[in-house]
């Protein structure tokens, strides 16, 4: 997301709630952080933690978790009525792949600071991830807020093939800019 401007794209990433989002509905933090007009947004997870990390970890019951797809789709409808434009990527990578870029990372003194054991954690519930990231994707896919499920183990084409699908979104969009102010006719500048 190199080549946006910052003035006019901001990135939200989604750790762990705190206490204050705890005290709110699951969606409160997202919706907080959800772009103006005009400007774009990036999300590095979030909302779908809700029903994927909650799900996996027994974190929520299920009576709790499966209720937030309609939720999450009926949010997204709710912006997409608003005329905000949501893309989604699901960015795939192979079991070998993360085992292979997990291993990179502890080998090499530079990048060691990415490596964290939690990482091989969570790796052991592979299949629990894969089934929850299924549902999550089935079921919140909608015409207003598809899914783009990217393979991801080579870097060259996963960048290819998000880059496509943006910028088939931007031109749709028609971006233009503003309008300037109204001006003098024969404004001289010295």
């Amino acid at each position: 997301m190199e080549a946006f401007n910052p003035q006019g794209c901001v990135v939200s990433s989604f750790k762990v709630p705190t206490h204050e989002e705890l005290a709110h509905d699951f969606l409160w933090r997202v919706h907080k952080r959800v772009p103006g007009r005009g400007e774009i947004g990036i999300f590095n997870r979030s909302h779908y933690e809700d029903v994927v990390v909650v799900r996996v970890r027994n974190l929520a019951p299920k009576s709790v978790w499966s209720r937030r797809y309609e939720q999450i789709r009926e949010f997204e409808r709710l912006l997409t009525a608003s005329g905000t434009t949501i893309v989604k990527f699901f960015l795939y990578i192979s079991r070998e792949e993360q085992r292979e870029r997990f291993q990179a990372r502890y080998d090499d003194p530079t990048k060691r600071w990415k490596f964290s054991l939690g990482d091989l954690e969570e790796r052991a519930h592979w299949d629990d991830y894969i089934a929850a990231y299924e549902a999550a994707l089935s079921r919140t896919s909608t015409a207003e807020a598809p899914w783009y499920v990217i393979p991801a183990d080579r870097k060259w084409f996963r960048n290819f093939a998000v880059a496509t699908v943006l910028a088939e979104t931007i031109a749709e969009l028609e971006p233009a800019y503003p309008q300037a102010p109204d001006l003098p006719a024969n404004l001289v500048i010295e």
